[in-house]
C-alpha cells in the first residue's frame, strides 16, 4: 500500500478507530514501540545512550571482554537511530563512536580479520562524508585526529586507508 492509500483510508476512520490502529501498532513490533515512544517523548541525549550502549554490546561482553561484533547489527543500530534522531551531531557522534570502538579495540588486542578493517574503513568513508557534507568538520575534527593517530601502523594499511577518506572528505577544508 502506498502512502497516499494509506492516508486516504486513515482519514475515513473514526480517531477512535486510529487510536486503536496505533496501539496494535504499538504492539506489533519493538521498532515501532521505540519510534512511537520517541516520538511522544523525544530525548536525543537518552536515544543516543540507548544507541551506544547498544552498539558497545556488539564489541563487548557484559564483563567487558572483547567479542566480534556484528557489524550488520551496529549498522542496523545507527540506520534505526537516523529514523528516529534528525540531529547531525547525534548522527555524527553515534557514527564516530561505532569507529572508535573498532580503532579501540585493533590498538588493544592486535590484528583482526581483512573484513574488519573493511568495515570500519568503510563506515569511516561515510561518516567522513556525512560529518563534512552538514558542516560539522570543526566540532568533530579532534576526535577524528586523535582517532586517526591511535591505529597509526596498524592492520594492513587500514591506518592509510582511514588518513586518505580523512583527506578526500574532511582534510580539504
Amino acid at each position: 500500500m502506498s502512502k497516499a492509500k494509506l492516508k486516504k483510508y486513515l482519514q475515513n476512520l473514526s480517531k477512535e478507530e486510529v487510536i486503536d490502529i496505533l496501539l496494535q501498532l504499538y504492539d506489533a513490533t519493538d521498532q515501532a514501540k521505540s519510534w512511537l515512544e520517541f516520538y511522544l517523548q523525544p530525548n536525543v541525549h537518552l536515544e543516543l545512550d540507548r544507541a551506544k550502549k547498544l552498539i558497545y554490546s556488539q564489541f563487548y561482553t557484559r564483563k567487558d571482554y572483547p567479542k566480534d561484533p556484528s557489524f550488520r547489527e551496529c549498522n542496523k543500530i545507527i540506520s534505526d537511530f537516523k529514523k528516529k534522531v534528525t540531529d547531525p551531531v547525534a548522527i555524527a557522534d553515534l557514527m564516530l563512536y561505532y569507529i572508535e570502538l573498532g580503532c579501540e579495540q585493533i590498538v588493544e588486542f592486535g590484528d583482526f580479520y581483512e573484513n574488519f578493517y573493511i568495515s570500519l574503513e568503510n563506515n569511516f568513508k561515510k561518516a567522513a562524508q556525512f560529518i563534512a557534507s552538514n558542516g560539522l568538520i570543526l566540532q568533530f575534527n579532534g576526535r577524528i585526529i586523535k582517532m586517526l593517530e591511535s591505529v597509526d601502523g596498524t592492520g594492513w594499511g587500514f591506518s592509510d586507508t582511514l588518513w586518505q577518506f580523512y583527506e578526500d572528505y574532511i582534510g580539504e577544508y
